[in-house]
C-alpha cells in the first residue's frame, strides 16, 4: 500500500525551509503598495492556479523555490534606493529563478514550457520597472493606523473559529428537531407497513448530534438498527472475506442444521448464506422513499420534505425557507460491540458487504480526552473541517480523516490547552503531510484500516501540495475560497 515513489514528494526543500516563517517574520512593510507588486502577484496567482502542472516528485519544491524568489524580489523592491547592493540582490533572485528553470531533475514534463515561461516573462518585464527611479509623486503615502495592526496565528485561528466554524445554536436546534420529527414519521410508517420487522429505535446520529458540524447545519443521519439474533448470525471480519479489505465485513447465517431458514425474519434477505445489505436497502427504499406520503409529512413537520432520487443512498432533502438539510437513512447491524452499516455507495456492487463504522468509538474517545484535560481536540477537528471545506484541494478530507488525525496526535502530544491552539493546528498540518507521504492514515481503533486508500495518486498529490505550501505560511489555509 505504501508506494516508495510518494515518500519524498512533500519533503521541505532546503531553500524553502530557509525562506519560511523565520525569514518572513517581522518583514511586514507598511509603506503602501510597492511598484511592481501587481505583476508579481499575478505570477504567484498563476503558479497557484496551475499547481497541478508541478505536482509529482520534486514538483512542490520547484514551485516553492520559484515563489520564494519572487517574494524576495517584492521585498527588495520596497527597500530604500540608497541600498547600494539592491541591484545585486535583485539579480540574485533572477539567478535563483534561472537555476530552477535549468534544473531538469526537479522539473516534470511541461513545467518549463508553461510555468517557468510565465515567471521569466513577467519578471523580465518587471526588472526595468524596479530599476526606474522613484519620483516624488510616486512615493507611497504613510499608512493608516489600522494597517499597523498585526495578528498572531493564534488570534487569526480564534477569529476564524468564531466566524467560519461554529454554528448558531438556533440553527443546530432547528435542524435536529426537523430530523427527529421526520425520524418519528418514518419509524411509525415502517411499523405499520412491516409490523413483523424487528427494528430497534431509530435515532439521530452523526456530526449534527455530536457538535462536530461546521459552517452550516445542513446534514444529518438517521440510524435504523436491525435486531439480528446473535445465536443465528455471525460477523465475518473483512480480512477473512474474499476481498481481504479490513473495513468490509460480512454477516453470515449460522446453525442452519439446528435452526433452519425461516427462524429469523432476516432470512428472507439471505444471498449465498449471508445477509445482503443491498436487499435490505432496496426494501427500505421502496417502503420509505417510494411509498410514504411526503406531501402529508411536509404539512406535519411544516417544511418541504422530499426523497433524493437517483442515488444508492437513502437520502431526504428538507427545505425550510432559506435553509436546506439532507438526511441520510442508514441501516445498521450491531453485534459484539461491532457496528456495521449498509452503505452501497461505498461497498459498490457487492451485495453482501457491510461497512464497519468506528465513528461512535472515535467521537466518544475524542470527548473523553477533552473532558479529562479540558482540551481543544474537538475544536481543532472542527477548525480543520472548515479549512478543508473551504479549500477545493482539501475537500475530500472528511471528518473521519481529521478525527483520527487528532486522536493519533493526542498519543504524541499532551498539551491541548487554549494557549496551544496554534501549535496544535500547525502540528496537525505537518502530521497529515507525513501520512500523505506514505499514503496511509490508519484508523485509531484498527491500524489495518487505511483511511487514505480510497484516494488516487493525483488526489494525494493535490492535498499534500496544498498542505505543504501551508507549512511556512499556515494563514493561507484560513482564507475562504
Amino acid at each position: 500500500m505504501v508506494q516508495s515513489a510518494t515518500r519524498d514528494r512533500f519533503h521541505l526543500h532546503p531553500v524553502l525551509r530557509r525562506g519560511g516563517r523565520a525569514e518572513s517574520a517581522g518583514k511586514m512593510n507598511h509603506q503602501g503598495k510597492r511598484r511592481g507588486e501587481d505583476g508579481f502577484a499575478t505570477v504567484i496567482d498563476f503558479l497557484l492556479a496551475n499547481a497541478r502542472l508541478v505536482l509529482g516528485v520534486g514538483g512542490a519544491a520547484v514551485l516553492g523555490i520559484a515563489t520564494l524568489a519572487v517574494k524576495r524580489l517584492i521585498e527588495r523592491a520596497g527597500r530604500p534606493p540608497e541600498d547600494e547592493k539592491a541591484d545585486q540582490k535583485a539579480m540574485d533572485s533572477w539567478e535563483e529563478l534561472s537555476l530552477v528553470s535549468a534544473s531538469p531533475k526537479l522539473l516534470k514534463k511541461g513545467i518549463e514550457g508553461v510555468v517557468m515561461k510565465q515567471i521569466l516573462a513577467a519578471t523580465k518585464a518587471q526588472k526595468a520597472e524596479l530599476n526606474r527611479p522613484v519620483s516624488v509623486a510616486e512615493k507611497p503615502k504613510a499608512p493608516e493606523k489600522k494597517e499597523l495592526l498585526c495578528f498572531t496565528l493564534q488570534e487569526k485561528l480564534q477569529r476564524y473559529y468564531q466566524t467560519q466554524v461554529i454554528l448558531p445554536v438556533e440553527d443546530v436546534s432547528r435542524a435536529q428537531q426537523q430530523a427527529l420529527d421526520i425520524c418519528t414519521e418514518i419509524q411509525g410508517f415502517l411499523h405499520s407497513k412491516h409490523p413483523d420487522m424487528p427494528l430497534g429505535e431509530m435515532h439521530l446520529g452523526g456530526s449534527l448530534l455530536d457538535d462536530l458540524q461546521v459552517m452550516a447545519a445542513d446534514h444529518a443521519c438517521l440510524l435504523v438498527p436491525l435486531q439480528v439474533e446473535d445465536s443465528l448470525w455471525a460477523l465475518i471480519p473483512g480480512e477473512e472475506t474474499i476481498l481481504g479489505n479490513p473495513q468490509f465485513w460480512m454477516v453470515r447465517r449460522k446453525n442452519l442444521e439446528y435452526f433452519p431458514r425461516g427462524r429469523s425474519f432476516w432470512d428472507r434477505f439471505l444471498v449465498g448464506g449471508y445477509l445482503s445489505s443491498k436487499l435490505i436497502t432496496e426494501v427500505l427504499s421502496k417502503t420509505v422513499m417510494e411509498t410514504m406520503n411526503w406531501s402529508s409529512i411536509s404539512s406535519t413537520v411544516e417544511c418541504l420534505v422530499r426523497p433524493v432520487m437517483g442515488s444508492q443512498e437513502l437520502k431526504l432533502e428538507v427545505l425550510d425557507q432559506n435553509s436546506k438539510l439532507y438526511i441520510s437513512i442508514l441501516p445498521t447491524v450491531c453485534l459484539n460491540n461491532t457496528i456495521l452499516t449498509a452503505q452501497l455507495e461505498v461497498t459498490g456492487n457487492f451485495d453482501n458487504l457491510w461497512y464497519q463504522s468506528f465513528y461512535t468509538s472515535e467521537t466518544a474517545k475524542l470527548t473523553e480526552l477533552d473532558d479529562k484535560d479540558c482540551g481543544l481536540r474537538k475544536k481543532c477537528v472542527k477548525t480543520l473541517k472548515a479549512v478543508c471545506k473551504n479549500n477545493p484541494a482539501l475537500q475530500k478530507l472528511s471528518g473521519r480523516h481529521l478525527i483520527n488525525l487528532i486522536l493519533h496526535l493526542s498519543e504524541k502530544e499532551s498539551d491541548w490547552t487554549e494557549a496551544a491552539f496554534a501549535d496544535r493546528f500547525q502540528q496537525a498540518v505537518r502530521e497529515m503531510i507525513g501520512y500523505l507521504e506514505i499514503w496511509c492514515l490508519p484508523t485509531y481503533f484498527n491500524e489495518n484500516v487505511n483511511l487514505l486508500s480510497e484516494f488516487s495518486e493525483e488526489e494525494i498529490d493535490e492535498m499534500g501540495f496544498m498542505l505543504y505550501c501551508a507549512v511556512s505560511e499556515p494563514e493561507v489555509l484560513l482564507h475562504a475560497l
